[in-house]
């Protein structure tokens, strides 16, 4: 079973992108923070993303720099030659949900009414 599930926060704004026929998708990173004993500094693990078609579209919309997200979806391990001529490997989540939660500046305070879960079949907006 490939199945992650991810919260944090963005690292820079989402760098979107369209395909030749027409398809949009999404690349970021997100800062996910480790679990460490409460006297050691903190950890984060910075996690490339990819997401495709309408959800692209509202992570190009609604989401900037250090806006909170929570994503599941899957570890892929792909592969491709530098102009050097050496072989690069590079991990990533694919990502089949998307859940906008907090931003950087809000102060832990949640509106009533719930978040928006958002994926590629269901978007609610």
């Amino acid at each position: 079973m490939n199945h992650v599930t991810l919260i944090g926060r963005l690292t820079k704004d989402p760098d979107v992108r369209y395909t030749q026929s027409g398809n949009t998708v999404a690349t970021f990173t997100l800062a996910v923070d480790r679990r460490v004993p409460k006297d050691k500094p903190k950890e984060a693990d910075f996690i490339p993303c990819v997401v495709w078609g309408k959800t692209a579209e509202v992570v190009e919309r609604w989401c900037k720099k250090g806006k909170q997200l929570a994503v599941e979806g899957r570890i892929q391990v792909r592969s491709y030659d530098a102009k050097d001529g050496s072989k690069r490997y590079v991990t990533e989540v694919i990502v089949n949900e998307l859940e906008l939660l907090g931003s950087k500046n809000d102060s832990g305070s949640q509106q009533s009414g719930g978040r928006p879960q958002l994926s590629d079949e269901e978007i609610p907006f």
